[in-house]
């Protein structure tokens, strides 16, 4: 955790985005360390959780991090969460609360509300549009001999 903190702390000093960050771990050996650069990157989903994972996944060369743990200075915002769970892995360690990040101005409670169908609004017009033509690339994945599982 004080390796998450670190870079939680040299993100804010260098101006590249909220004071988050997170360090991924397989077999007591460090395998990344990312913190925050929305800001610098310009991405919103360049936190501190996504940054790492992809880090890890790359120096693995695989998604599959099931054998890996994830050290967090906040608790995982929804995106990070779905994230993690996505790249399988079974053990968060979590620094401060969402309450603490609501806090400092990092409040998700709406996306909070919109998952769990409380909010008036979601923000996001969800229209379908040509499923008949997208179910074609799915057609091609059941069809794939190699495909990997996920």
């Amino acid at each position: 955790m004080k390796l998450a903190v670190e870079e939680a702390r040299r993100g804010v000093l260098e101006g590249h985005g909220g004071p988050f960050g997170a360090v991924i771990v397989r077999n007591g050996e460090v395998v990344a360390a990312a913190h925050n650069t929305v800001v610098h990157s310009k991405d919103p989903t360049a936190h501190a959780e996504v940054n790492a994972i992809r880090m890890a996944s790359a120096r693995l060369g695989r998604f599959d991090l099931s054998d890996c743990e994830l050290y967090t200075t906040c608790e995982p915002c929804p995106m990070c969460l779905a994230a993690i769970h996505w790249a399988r892995i079974p053990v968060v360690y979590q620094g401060a609360t969402r309450q603490d990040a609501a806090a400092a101005g990092f409040d998700d409670q709406f996306l909070y509300d919109v998952f769990e169908g409380k909010a008036a609004e979601t923000r996001v017009r969800q229209e379908a549009l040509g499923r008949e033509d997208c179910l074609t690339a799915f057609e091609l994945w059941n069809n794939k001999a190699d495909r990997v599982p996920y």
